[in-house]
């Protein structure tokens, strides 16, 4: 079973990656089910591969409501294992009291919620966070199974947030499937949603509009550097949560560059994945990202990407020269858009050929999924 705190494809890529692991697992012949704090009547509910429990609605932004850890624990009940998706949600708490008292083992997906980029930037809610760890969180960790870290950066930096720290630490990998159908119409399909688009050179950011992800800094950066080519254009792809968004237009309405920028805001799956394939370079100037799902699905389009160093995943592409890294500052946004642009034709697409070649190699979900079934069964093999 899956334990996430809400299933809505709009609360980013960890939902997705969920939705994209149990797809395989259940193409495998394995049962897959998912809990989560919805409400039963959520209509993402239905897209789950699986049978999918809303133990919701709750009426806190805890997800807390009486009688959900009871709920959880009838549903595991016959389960081989549960595994959880991310932290300090109620969820994670009911989950280990489900499991234990149902004798089913545990393991756990931090999802970068333990990066210590959380408590520089949010103080009072680190000093919040330590008064529950103690009782909460951290013995939801130490009593797993397994915890499971996407790559070896969140790993490191999951020590750095509480000294009161203790877990059985498994860096397993995260991945996502190769885009499915024709590429040809994917892009097709694109320029015939966005005519304005087909001429241009596509600087894309897909992602959540969150301060989180930088899109301030690339908005900037993109105004330093527009100058060089009128073709180039920045494109912002995905949900504004945050209400965030009309006070980057009016930022780019004094940059200069409102008419260079478009917002295109949530787009169903096929256009994504024609936005991938008609962009020039993918960018993610982001202060905290764990894994970056849409960096992952740039690389799978053959696109390659320059991200922060703050995205976990950094040192994968650079080893792999599928792009190119930077601080998550504006200078060093500029400087990522600048190498790009001073790049001759040549050279962009030995970087195209590297970013497919990195997804193959390391991010591609069926080599991912392995390794989780090989894990699951070596952990659970090991209980009494």
């Amino acid at each position: 079973m899956m334990c996430i705190r809400s299933a809505d494809p709009q609360t980013g890529g960890t939902i997705e990656g969920v939705v994209q692991t149990s797809r395989v697992l259940v193409n495998r012949g394995h049962h897959v089910e998912l809990a989560s704090l919805d409400s039963p009547a959520a209509p993402w509910l239905k897209e789950f591969p699986g049978p999918a429990h809303g133990l919701g609605p709750v009426r806190t932004s805890y997800g807390y409501r009486p009688g959900i850890e009871k709920c959880l624990e009838d549903k595991c009940r016959g389960m081989d294992a549960v595994i959880g998706n991310g932290l300090w949600q109620y969820n994670s708490f009911a989950m280990r009291h489900a499991c234990r008292r149902a004798g089913i083992p545990y393991f756990v997906y931090p999802h970068g919620m333990l990066d210590p980029w959380f408590k520089r930037t949010y103080p009072l809610k680190h000093i919040k966070k330590w008064l529950y760890w103690p009782w909460g969180e951290y013995p939801v960790l130490r009593d797993a199974q397994a915890v499971l870290f996407t790559c070896q950066e969140e790993q490191r930096l999951a020590r750095q947030s509480f000294w009161l720290y203790r877990a059985n630490e498994v860096v397993l990998g995260q991945g996502t499937n190769p885009p499915a159908g024709d590429p040809r119409q994917q892009r097709d399909a694109f320029a015939e949603k966005y005519p304005q688009l087909s001429s241009k050179r596509m600087v894309l950011f897909l992602g959540r509009i969150h301060p989180k992800k930088g899109c301030d800094l690339l908005l900037e950066a993109f105004a330093r550097v527009a100058h060089r080519d009128p073709s180039l254009h920045l494109v912002f792809v995905g949900p504004d949560q945050s209400g965030w968004r009309a006070s980057l237009e009016k930022t780019g309405a004094l940059l200069g560059v409102a008419d260079r920028v478009s917002w295109l805001g949530m787009i169903d799956v096929q256009l994504k994945w024609g936005a991938l394939r008609n962009a020039e370079v993918f960018v993610l100037p982001s202060h905290q990202d764990n894994f970056g799902i849409a960096v992952v699905e740039a690389l799978a389009c053959g696109l390659p990407v320059l991200i922060s160093n703050q995205v976990n995943i950094w040192r994968e592409i650079q080893m792999d020269q599928a792009g190119m890294v930077g601080p998550d500052d504006v200078a060093g946004t500029t400087k990522l858009l600048e190498d790009w642009l001073d790049l001759n034709g040549e050279q962009r697409r030995g970087f195209t050929q590297n970013a497919l070649a990195c997804f193959q190699r390391q991010f591609e979900l069926g080599a991912v999924t392995d390794r989780l079934l090989a894990l699951l069964e070596k952990e659970i093999g090991r209980r009494p």
